[in-house]
């Protein structure tokens, strides 16, 4: 296919050309009768995903049989209010369909085990058995759209792409082994990073599964924010590697913000609608942890956070272990607590500071109490008290110096990037 590369990196690209670009992109594939897009969930409400998807849908519904499937990981089943916050209200219900990360897939290869341990240098050793939902093989579709935003992550250093697929609508065992990959590999060493090693995986998966076997196009977007709105600064479209690679170069100069040093104290707002768990929660530990001083605070205010995993068995798994540290989280690890159930240690690993600095949560305590929150491994501030002091609202993105004279470094949003001090000049103040 003819790919479509797309950047406006100060104004963001207009509604005309989006349109153009979907446009030039189904004139392509005049002649599909089944089509099924793959855009995130609410978790990634800032992606302008949503938009994509709407539009994607009213273009291709009068010609041919749509169903969107969330891309949902691990994550809970989207509800009707966040379904048409995301995608508006005109989709019917009966296009949607559900990702059942335990049940619904099927496999379709294997990652030997010498690339796992090349990709490792040595520090994991296993085969990762590949598989993604039935309904991509088995489907019958003419199209399959992937749509989604690159910014930095903390497993797979840069989002997108092929994680779309043999993460958010895989299976078991992949989201078990690559999320284990980049905890023993070591987070800080992913984040923000395009071929870190769980991007390699991903891409041997890409090369040897996927490539010339499904119709699968990747639509994918590098967003902002201005003015609390939600700026589309790139658009790539197409099915091979290139529109990821030029996502993460507009990615790294807009999402990764670099710090000019490490702040005592630093407070990250985690947005009600869009995160309800420390399972996902826990970006405004990921994306903000370079940016922490040795001995300093991460204050996270968390007025929506009401448990801890997004399903009973991860929940239960954090709830039982807790975030306390990467030592203690691998020797259980190496005694089998964690069988089938890896990503909950790599979950538990990444979600510590390893004493570096300290946490609080700040949660409601009809949601979360304090003997939640502290028999989790974090300190705990009730949130309404925790707002006071830390005003979401008034606070501004960056440094602040509060009426008592305390300086503190604040972050709105810390699912759309990164925040790090590592000496280059910084873009942000």
């Amino acid at each position: 296919m003819k790919e479509i590369y797309l950047t406006d990196e100060t104004k963001g690209l207009s509604p005309k050309e989006v349109n153009q670009a979907l446009e030039a992109l189904l004139a392509q594939f005049p002649h599909v009768k089944k089509v099924l897009i793959i855009p995130p969930d609410f978790t990634r409400c800032y992606s302008y995903a949503g938009e994509l998807t709407r539009m994607l849908y009213e273009k291709l519904s009068p010609r041919a049989v749509v169903h969107i499937m969330p891309a949902l990981g691990t994550h809970m089943e989207m509800d009707k209010e966040e379904k048409e916050k995301m995608f508006g209200k005109d989709i019917p219900d009966g296009a949607f369909l559900v990702h059942h990360w335990q049940t619904d897939t099927i496999s379709i290869g294997t990652v030997p085990k010498e690339v796992i341990e090349e990709i490792s240098q040595g520090l994991y050793s296993t085969e990762i058995e590949v598989e993604v939902n039935e309904k991509l093989i088995n489907g019958s579709y003419d199209l399959i759209l992937s749509v989604g935003q690159v910014v930095p992550h903390e497993v797979v250093g840069m989002a997108n792409y092929s994680k779309n697929i043999f993460v958010g609508v895989g299976g078991r065992q992949m989201i078990n082994k690559s999320h284990m990959l980049s905890a023993i590999c070591g987070m800080e060493k992913a984040l923000g990073v395009a071929d870190s090693p769980a991007r390699k995986v991903f891409d041997y998966a890409q090369q040897h599964f996927l490539d010339g076997r499904l119709p699968l196009v990747y639509l994918q977007t590098v967003t902002t924010l201005k003015k609390e709105e939600v700026c589309l600064n790139g658009l790539y479209i197409g099915s091979s590697r290139k529109p990821f690679e030029h996502g993460v170069a507009l990615s790294t100069k807009l999402n990764i913000c670099h710090v000019a040093r490490r702040a005592k104290k630093l407070v990250t707002y985690l947005d009600p609608c869009e995160l309800k768990t420390t399972w996902v929660g826990n970006k405004g530990i990921y994306r903000t942890r370079m940016a922490v001083a040795d001995g300093g605070d991460l204050i996270i205010l968390a007025p929506g956070v009401k448990s801890f995993g997004e399903n009973e068995e991860m929940d239960q798994m954090t709830r039982t272990y807790g975030y306390k540290g990467r030592d203690y989280v691998l020797e259980l690890f190496r005694k089998g607590v964690f069988e089938n159930r890896i990503m909950a240690a790599a979950h538990l690993i990444q979600g510590s500071s390893d004493g570096r600095f300290r946490i609080t949560y700040c949660t409601r305590p009809e949601n979360l109490s304090k003997e939640d929150i502290n028999r989790v491994g974090y300190d705990w501030m009730d949130y309404e008290e925790a707002a006071k002091l830390y005003n979401p609202e008034t606070l501004k993105e960056g440094w602040n110096t509060l009426e008592n004279g305390e300086e503190i470094y604040f972050v709105k949003t810390p699912a759309l990037g990164l925040w790090k001090a590592d000496g280059v000049s910084p873009k942000c103040l």
